[in-house]
């Protein structure tokens, strides 16, 4: 029904992200900004509605009991809430329809309100919200006024499909109206992008527009029998339980989630347990391979799995005889050949820890290809080796000549810089190296920090003046 179906929170940290921040602002106060915008959206909804609702003209009468009927029923639907990326949307739709039919319209953008509160309480009273987040509930009450204000122009009594440009002007109102509060309390109040804000209430008003058409036939059912609307119940029983395993699914997707980055930090820790300069080494290549991917214009998935690679493409080297990691002299055949095996090695342990993580093997599996394919394990050359393991192979190799060794002291930046030109386009990929460099001469501390470990070990580097 809405945009996670389409995007798994354990493989889209975008969606991760968003999901993490939306529970995460409904139990926050208001601050700043945010409480100014909220504030003023809120006091401008009671200012419109509290007067529409005495001057709008309507010729209908209004019942008490079906009012409070559809209040409770409205509060109820929108309880049943399916998350959209960093909101959520709910199927109160099919119950507001009907309120617009069966209320006078002058009430309706008041009572939707009400019943949204209503529908919040359970959660004010338990402490899980706080109350001044009820402020939040009106300030999106506005979606109402649109609808409201079409029908009152219009003067629409009993609904017919007939009349469809009519609903679907006031349909347009709806989300127009939202739209609007949407920008003010959301790019203005909390600093979301208009783009971004636009792709989220998109999935929102899918879904009011697909429950629109249920929500006319309870309203035309309700003029033969003004109780018709009830029968709304057995749906949102149904939607009910969906959203319940949709939820447990979520929940189960996002600790998932937590768990691939808990694992590859508690592997990256072990690597550290078992060889410090190597797990040193790994972490500081993180920084600078995440600043590189993000200057290229990785999106956060790839800046997620270049972050994962980056702290686990050395993870093969448990595998990795000490004695030969330390080993001051070159390394013989034998030994070159058990040396060049991290790579599949890391891939294979990354590959039983599964999911997110799997996919990450496959970087780390050819961190040490080289673009003119004279790399390992698989010779791949240029647009073929996996654009993530292009990244860490330069800032690897940065971070190795400008560390000391076993065998050799750390070279300068400068020469450490010269040396990745020398080699682009043979064994780096030349824009990952351009744009390595910019993010080296823009931060002075890069390349000139204190060896980290007691222990320098061999690590098989990447540019020729080293090997």
């Amino acid at each position: 029904m809405t945009l996670i179906d389409r995007q798994s929170p354990d493989s889209n940290p975008v969606v991760h992200r968003l999901l993490e921040e939306s529970r995460a602002r409904r139990a926050d106060g208001l601050w700043g900004r945010e409480r100014i915008a909220v504030v003023a959206t809120a006091a401008a909804f009671l200012c419109f509605a509290v007067p529409f609702a005495i001057l709008a003209p309507d010729g209908r009468s209004l019942d008490p009991a079906i009012a409070v009927v559809l209040v409770a029923l409205y509060a109820l639907a929108s309880r049943i809430e399916f998350h959209t990326g960093s909101g959520w949307t709910e199927p109160s739709q099919i119950v507001f329809v009907p309120m617009l039919f069966l209320l006078p319209v002058g009430l309706v953008p008041l009572l939707a309100a009400a019943a949204i509160l209503l529908s919040k309480l359970p959660e004010y009273l338990r402490g899980e919200a706080r109350a001044e987040r009820s402020l939040v509930l009106l300030a999106t009450s506005w979606y109402a006024a649109g609808p409201a204000i079409v029908f009152a122009i219009a003067g629409t009594t009993d609904p017919t499909w007939a009349d469809w440009p009519i609903y679907l002007a006031a349909l347009g109102a709806q989300f127009g109206f939202d739209l609007a509060s949407s920008l003010v309390t959301e790019c203005i109040g909390t600093g979301l992008g208009v783009r971004e804000d636009l792709r989220e209430n998109a999935g929102i008003y899918w879904v009011d527009a697909l429950l629109s058409p249920v929500g006319m036939v309870l309203a035309i059912a309700s003029v033969q029998d003004h109780w018709a609307f009830i029968a709304v119940l057995p749906l949102l029983g149904v939607l009910k339980v969906f959203a319940g395993e949709r939820e447990g699914r979520i929940d189960n997707a996002l600790a998932l989630s937590h768990a691939y980055r808990g694992t590859a930090h508690l592997l990256g820790e072990l690597l550290s347990g078992t060889h410090e300069y190597t797990g040193a080494h790994s972490r500081n290549v993180v920084a600078l391979a995440q600043r590189v991917a993000s200057t290229l214009g990785f999106d956060e998935r790839g800046i997620r799995d270049v972050e994962f690679a980056a702290l686990l493409h050395d993870v093969g080297k448990i595998s990795i005889p000490t004695e030969m990691l330390d080993k001051p002299g070159p390394l013989n055949d034998q030994e070159w050949t058990i040396m060049k095996r991290h790579t599949l090695e890391g891939q294979r342990m990354l590959e039983q820890v599964g999911g997110a993580l799997a996919e990450v093997g496959v970087i780390v599996r050819s961190h040490h290809e080289h673009w003119d394919g004279r790399g390992y394990p698989d010779g791949l050359s240029g647009e073929r080796i996996p654009r993530g393991a292009r990244v860490i192979a330069a800032c690897d190799a940065f971070n190795a000549m400008t560390t000391d060794r076993s065998y050799r002291t750390a070279m300068s930046r400068e020469a450490a810089v010269e040396e990745l030109r020398a080699c682009s386009g043979t064994q780096f990929d030349p824009e990952v190296v351009g744009v390595l460099i910019e993010v080296i001469a823009s931060d002075r501390s890069i390349g000139t920090g204190p060896p980290r470990g007691p222990v320098m070990s061999r690590h098989e580097e990447a540019t020729k003046s080293i090997r």
